[in-house]
């Protein structure tokens, strides 16, 4: 399952439309001998590498790198990836391990000493703005004319303005983010259709249509809630409010961002004071005061949420595929007898059919500064573009060796007999991530869509493809804060994201009247809410004015 904690921290810089800065060919970095210079940094680097050639290195070459330890499958030495990545590339990676609950802090730490390791992977966009004044880390965008699958993907796929949205306030970038050619969603709804099926309700469409298939389920159960939730740490009900956002036309919940883009207005508003926002709160508070949603699914513990679900006290719960499939349909089919479950694509709400701009970035790579001294940069370079850009890197990183961890038929990819992926297969002896390294994180995202779903059990495969065809919001115009700016922002803007996140709840759960909004609003205004509005007003009429 997809960490909860990733979403609320994905914080999908704006991006920009600007022409001067979609080129992806990079202007040389730093300064007119570096074209003469990189010429000295071949060491190990292929004379002519295109896109869709393997990388396999002149001579071998060790990089090192910060990999996240997940503790479902913890690195092993003898995983069959290390082996054959080293073998068709010549090149070993030698890693740090850090568990998951130390990632973040261990690699600020890292970086902060001096100490952090070449490769930095498993950054979310925004992650890397508080290394970029101090030079840790390489100003990527200047070096992309070494990753030619890397280029070719942007440029296919049309990704220009979401990577333009990486740009820093000297209109470079220094995170290589993970692509995807289509949107890919996670989280949703799931009903019990069984439930459903008995009292004639079809599966909801939209959110008007969650509401009323809730009140007719409680009107068969009066003494039960339809709905309790889970997914509520760090952020209260993140899932839910992020999908309940995003038919508003608006980030909440996981996605939540104070300063988000008003298109018709023309800049940028303090999301959690804006309409859209207010009706996300206002629809949820109807459900609590119909008794259609359980208070505590806004604070309660996963486990919890599932039990209720298991034990028929609730018939709804928020749902990503893996959970469908491998804990709740699994559990409640040997609890409940005839029981059936199906997750629902995100429902549309006054927003119509979209997802969140900037939704096809995935986690990427942040490189250290001190890679561009070395006499193996290129090879470097053109290693990362192959591993995480690459058809080939990709499809190996995600299936492994064709024939011995995969097979395949056309589009069709199978795991090899006697081996599970994300529990296809329980009773097989092997796991394709425990104990073959394939399928990790740390390596395997992003993608074309092909390859992608190539993964999805039917269930999966449905959801993707309805989400997949709706259109993706405009992602938010470009305004990277300066240093100090960026220093200022950060001493505004956690007191005021803990005030919505209070306050959201508050109301949704009753504790608060909402006619109290205004006052509301009122306390923003008193902790800085205006004046970081306008900071980020200013750094985006900066940014156009010195960019175009």
């Amino acid at each position: 399952m997809k960490n909860a904690g990733h979403l609320s921290r994905r914080q999908i810089l704006a991006a920009a439309a600007f022409a001067g800065l979609a080129t992806l060919a990079g202007c040389g970095g730093d300064g007119p001998d570096d074209a003469d210079d990189l010429a000295k940094k071949r060491d190990g680097a292929m004379k002519e590498y295109r896109t869709g050639q393997q990388f396999t290195a002149s001579e071998p070459l060790t990089f090192s790198l910060l990999n996240l330890s997940n503790p479902v499958y913890p690195p092993q030495a003898d995983w069959l990836f290390w082996k054959e990545l080293t073998r068709r590339t010549r090149v070993t990676l030698k890693t740090t391990d850090v568990p998951y609950s130390d990632y973040e802090k261990k690699r600020s730490l890292l970086i902060g000493a001096g100490d952090a390791p070449l490769l930095l992977p498993k950054t979310y966009p925004g992650q890397e703005t508080p290394f970029v004044s101090s030079g840790a880390i390489l100003p990527v965008s200047e070096y992309v004319e070494l990753m030619p699958n890397y280029r070719d993907k942007v440029r296919r796929w049309k990704l220009e303005p979401e990577v333009d949205s990486l740009r820093q306030s000297d209109g470079r970038y220094y995170l290589l983010p993970g692509l995807h050619e289509k949107v890919k969603s996670g989280y949703s709804l799931a009903l019990r259709t069984d439930v459903l099926g008995r009292l004639g309700l079809a599966l909801p469409t939209t959110w008007d249509e969650v509401a009323d298939v809730f009140r007719a389920i409680k009107s068969e159960y009066p003494g039960r809630h339809p709905f309790s939730d889970r997914w509520n740490q760090p952020e209260p009900a993140g899932a839910l409010l992020q999908s309940l956002g995003q038919a508003h036309g608006v980030r909440a919940g996981w996605s939540y961002l104070n300063a988000g883009w008003d298109a018709e207005a023309g800049r940028f508003v303090f999301t959690g004071a804006t309409d859209g926002y207010r009706r996300v709160v206002e629809y949820l508070r109807t459900l609590v005061d119909e008794k259609l949603v359980d208070p505590e699914g806004f604070t309660q513990s996963d486990d919890d949420a599932v039990k209720k679900l298991l034990s028929e006290k609730s018939f709804a719960i928020s749902a990503n595929p893996q959970e469908l499939v491998q804990n709740y349909r699994y559990n409640l089919e040997r609890q409940v007898k005839g029981a059936t479950i199906e997750m629902i694509p995100v429902p549309i709400g006054p927003a119509g059919p979209v997802v969140l701009g900037g939704s096809r970035l995935e986690n990427g790579m942040m490189i250290s500064s001190a890679a561009r001294k070395r006499d193996d940069f290129v090879a470097l370079m053109q290693f990362v573009d192959w591993l995480w850009y690459s058809d080939e890197g990709q499809t190996f990183a995600r299936w492994g060796v064709e024939g011995v961890t995969y097979t395949r038929d056309g589009g069709t990819y199978r795991v090899a007999d006697g081996i599970s992926l994300m529990g296809s297969n329980p009773d097989a002896p092997k796991d394709l991530q425990k104990d073959f390294g394939v399928y990790n994180g740390v390596f395997s995202y992003g993608g074309s869509w092909e390859l992608v779903s190539s993964a999805f059990g039917p269930d999966e495969k449905t959801f993707q493809d309805a989400m997949a065809q709706r259109r993706e919001l405009p992602v938010d115009p470009a305004h990277p804060l300066g240093a100090d700016e960026q220093e200022q922002a950060t001493l505004w803007d956690t007191p005021l994201r803990d005030h919505v996140r209070q306050n959201t709840l508050r109301f949704i759960l009753g504790k608060r009247p909402l006619t109290e909004w205004d006052a509301y609003v009122r306390e923003l205004k008193a902790k800085n809410m205006d004046r970081l509005i306008d900071l980020h007003n200013k750094a985006h009429q900066r940014f156009r004015k010195e960019h175009g």
